[in-house]
């Protein structure tokens, strides 16, 4: 899956004094480049210097990495090669630096191999030198190690090359993935555009976030909006385009009757139905006038005031959003929404979520919220229900019943710690297809690594918002890598 805008970086290391000796190693070496470029082809967009063998190479490398802009730098260690022929490239192009230890053999034919088919396969021997002076020289660096994956074997190969099928090769390239679909997040990231509606529900200080922190160090924009500025945009909204909003609602959502279990929760009436289109449409022009790329949102009104009838409509519309492209957090969570963007950005979902209670007979953990829901990754279509209340809130409307699609899961929490940075808190599990509460709100059941108490100890030891996004699959790897290319300090609970 290519990555919109991602710039990558490519160039293969080499020793010059190879070249003479053994004509036939920078034909091969060569040809690993064209290889590498085309695979990586699919996450971006390449800008490959080609062969970097000396010293002065390495100065026109780095300049030409830093004109072209790119997200990170792939070193791909073909042969053995001195480590002041890559050291500038990396001096001036500050762009993270992934080392490529892929060999092209799974084994060499030892009765048959010379020096320079044992060259072409010692991309492993020189990556202590080049990582012994990055540590010295300050400069971050990764490595990915394995079999480098090719289809066919070059001509002159002394041994079968073809290892496109094999584990090592496989692993391989789901960690490159991985590093470029993190390093495509931080991209965006450093463009997108949060807003920031209403206030933080009185009393949560978990919630309360310095915006120019969340600036600083995530890269994001924060837009400061005000109720009135979607009050405007309501009083433009035709009756067209609540139709339209209308027509889109009972496509996306299942309308049901009367909850079994709690009198307050009712079929949605159709003069609640029209309302939440209609503030649907003001929703989006509101996004789309401000070019949001997330939003995280609360208003805690008084009696009769109209922006409370306003906030009531809410949640329809801000899961509609959420399902095309802009997560929208409720309670103003702006550190909640940054984690529902990252998942967005990876396409795995991202629905904001909480503890909701322990089932100790069946082992889960409910995770979910009174609030917008990722209608994409649903195990089918979302309920609307009538709220009498919001609980703990004030009005009344509708609201979404669903959970995420049982299998494989992630969550990602985002929180501040003491010193002002923020952290994340990644967790794999797995979501059943346990029994849910009628009560409108989004549930999942989740069985975690160990029984609920144990996970729940883990968690609170880290000090978390009591918020999370609830992503579809299994993303750890792809989240921590996330983490270290925006310096923010990861744990992963097991």
């Amino acid at each position: 899956m290519q990555q919109n805008g991602l710039r990558i970086g490519l160039y293969s290391a080499g020793l010059r004094a190879y070249w003479e000796q053994f004509p036939a190693l920078l034909f091969k070496i060569e040809i690993y480049n064209a290889f590498i470029e085309k695979r990586l082809a699919r996450f971006g967009q390449v800008f490959n210097f080609g062969i970097v063998d000396d010293s002065d190479c390495s100065a026109a490398a780095g300049e030409f990495f830093c004109g072209n802009n790119v997200d990170i730098v792939f070193l791909h260690s073909a042969t053995y090669f001195t480590s002041d022929s890559v050291l500038p490239i990396h001096q001036t192009c500050n762009a993270p630096a992934v080392v490529l230890n892929l060999q092209p053999s799974p084994q060499i034919n030892y009765e048959k191999t010379d020096t320079g088919e044992w060259l072409s396969q010692c991309g492993a021997c020189p990556v202590p030198e080049v990582s012994n002076a990055f540590e010295r020289a300050g400069i971050p660096f990764y490595c990915v190690n394995g079999l480098l994956g090719l289809e066919q074997t070059p001509e002159g190969a002394l041994s079968s090359e073809i290892t496109c099928d094999m584990p090592q090769a496989k692993r391989a390239w789901k960690e490159i993935e991985e590093w470029c679909r993190a390093a495509g997040v931080k991209r965006a990231l450093r463009n997108a555009r949060f807003g920031f509606l209403g206030g933080n529900y009185s009393g949560m200080l978990d919630m309360y976030s310095d915006m120019t922190m969340l600036s600083a160090q995530a890269g994001i924009h924060v837009d400061i909006l005000e109720m009135c500025d979607l009050d405007a945009r309501l009083k433009r909204v035709t009756d067209e385009q609540t139709a339209a909003k209308l027509a889109e609602i009972r496509e996306m959502f299942e309308i049901q009757g009367d909850s079994p279990s709690d009198p307050r929760v009712r079929r949605p009436t159709d003069e609640q139905l029209n309302w939440s289109a209609k503030v649907a449409a003001a929703q989006a022009a509101l996004v789309r006038d401000y070019r949001l790329d997330a939003l995280a949102y609360y208003y805690h009104s008084v009696d009769r005031n109209p922006y409370e009838e306003l906030q009531a409509g809410f949640i329809v519309g801000h899961s509609l959003l959420t399902a095309n492209g802009v997560p929208c957090a409720g309670e103003a969570d702006l550190k909640t929404a940054l984690a529902m963007k990252i998942c967005d950005l990876l396409d795995i979902g991202g629905s904001f979520a909480e503890i909701v209670v322990a089932d100790y007979i069946n082992g889960t953990i409910l995770i979910g919220h009174d609030g917008p829901f990722h209608i994409k990754i649903s195990d089918r279509k979302p309920i609307l229900r009538g709220m009498g209340v919001y609980h703990g809130k004030r009005g009344s409307g509708i609201s979404v019943e669903a959970k995420v699609k049982s299998g494989p899961v992630t969550t990602l929490n985002v929180t501040q710690t003491r010193d002002g940075r923020l952290k994340f808190i990644i967790s794999e599990a797995e979501a059943t297809n346990g029994p849910i509460m009628c009560i409108g709100n989004t549930q999942t059941p989740v069985r975690f690594s160990c029984e609920p108490d144990a996970y729940m100890a883990k968690w609170f030891a880290e000090a978390p918002t009591h918020h999370c996004a609830l992503a579809v699959g299994h993303h750890a790897s792809v989240l921590e890598k996330v983490g270290i290319l925006i310096k923010i300090h990861t744990v992963t609970l097991s």
